[in-house]
């Protein structure tokens, strides 16, 4: 999982830009399936780490519309968030402000799983 800094995702956009989907929270993605398929990359957002919502879109993005590009998890994204949110289909995360860039080493931690997950 790429970890970007909420400094670097603030600042100018990329020329992939024109093709990044910003997905609100209370959306549903299926509603939104031909916007996925032209998309470079998908943003769902946390409002706060107690809502859950943007974990069950990641699913339906990756599980359902078979989106293989980059999906992003962008707002209030802690560390101890990190694996599950890979584990439901996120590849990129940009850290709250305050974060330390190296909390990567947290998606080390576990070397396996039991259960399957949305992108494996």
């Amino acid at each position: 999982m790429l970890l970007v800094a909420a400094a670097t995702h603030a600042s100018p956009p990329n020329p992939d830009a024109a093709r990044t989907l910003v997905l609100p929270n209370d959306a549903a993605p299926l509603a939104y399936a031909a916007d996925i398929a032209a998309a470079a990359r998908v943003e769902l957002h946390f409002p706060a780490f107690t809502d859950g919502r943007a974990y069950r879109q990641a699913w339906l993005v990756r599980r359902r519309l078979g989106f293989r590009g980059d999906l992003r998890a962008t707002g209030e994204v802690l560390v101890r968030q990190l694996q599950h949110m890979e584990r439901v289909g996120f590849s990129s995360a940009v850290l709250a402000e305050g974060i330390d860039i190296e909390a990567r080493r947290q998606l080390e931690r576990f070397a396996s799983f039991y259960q399957g997950d949305a992108v494996r």
